[in-house]
């Protein structure tokens, strides 16, 4: 694995990591992670590819290794991307991004289309309508004291804050006798998390929606581009298969899983996961 600092055009210096072998008759895949507002945590998904495939991790700036303080805005992080594709030398790659990486990966095809050969969006992109479902299922998978803590929390220190990503973080994961332990792992390695960030992107999302564009989306799909999602997450899978019949993509939904599925159905996932990374890089290169 070779990790590096690169410096985009604004001075800012985005901690990204390479690992797998360079093959010319490969396309590389680079994965977008979610959040918005926390660093890099798919190491473990591009475990599942980069013997074969080279493969590029980042933190987005404002997260993780990659300091800065400033307005985020998506045109902003479809820049970063742009620039790093250029520093790594590529002109089309694979893009996989999830959750909320998800939409960055829309984003940036709408932006650069050219520059996008294949797509693998993991948890995402959630349209609308789906947040009444997704709220009532979390609430359905707290119990009323974890509920009132986690309304309770307001200023915190950093043992609440721990308690309170975990408290957010539980009802991601369909598998609720461990959904605690990943959770509560996740609260103390991703932290801190960079919620002006959040805000700011959320926000920028909601004037500039996906849903808007869905058609635009559709023209510009790479072929074999692909949704994976996780029967087991809180956010509704319908609502990705309705997604995909939209822009005329496969959708694979995971039994067994949620919104991190190579946590809880790692086979099945591994083996959905490679067969279409490997589609698209082959077919690109």
């Amino acid at each position: 694995m070779t990790e590096a600092l690169i410096e985009v055009d604004d001075g800012t210096r985005l901690r990204t990591w390479t690992t797998g072998p360079a093959n010319p008759q490969t396309l590389s895949l680079v994965m977008l992670h979610g959040g918005p507002g926390i660093r890099d945590y798919l190491a473990p998904v591009a475990g599942i590819v980069d013997d074969r495939y080279r493969v590029h991790r980042y933190d987005q700036r404002g997260t993780g290794g990659s300091s800065w303080t400033g307005q985020h805005t998506i045109a902003c992080h479809v820049r970063d991307l742009a620039l790093l594709l250029d520093t790594w030398g590529h002109d089309r790659v694979v893009l996989a991004g999830h959750s909320f990486g998800a939409h960055l990966a829309s984003y940036f095809l709408l932006a650069q289309p050219d520059r996008v050969a294949g797509l693998v969006q993991l948890a995402g992109p959630f349209l609308a309508p789906w947040r009444e479902a997704d709220r009532a299922a979390q609430r359905a998978r707290r119990t009323d004291a974890q509920q009132a803590r986690l309304d309770a929390v307001e200023s915190r220190t950093d043992a609440e804050e721990i308690e309170y990503l975990t408290l957010s973080w539980c009802t991601d994961h369909a598998d609720r006798g461990r959904a605690w332990e990943w959770a509560s792992a996740a609260a103390r390695s991703l932290r801190p998390v960079n919620y002006a960030m959040n805000h700011q992107l959320n926000a920028a999302a909601k004037a500039d929606p996906l849903e808007s564009r869905v058609d635009e989306l559709r023209e510009r799909l790479p072929p074999d581009a692909m949704i994976i999602g996780g029967a087991g997450d809180s956010r509704p899978a319908d609502a990705l298969r309705r997604l995909g019949a939209r822009l005329g993509c496969e959708v694979t939904i995971v039994p067994d899983a949620g919104h991190h599925p190579w946590l809880e159905a790692a086979e099945r996932f591994a083996a959905v996961f490679r067969a279409a990374v490997g589609r698209q890089a082959r077919r690109g290169g």
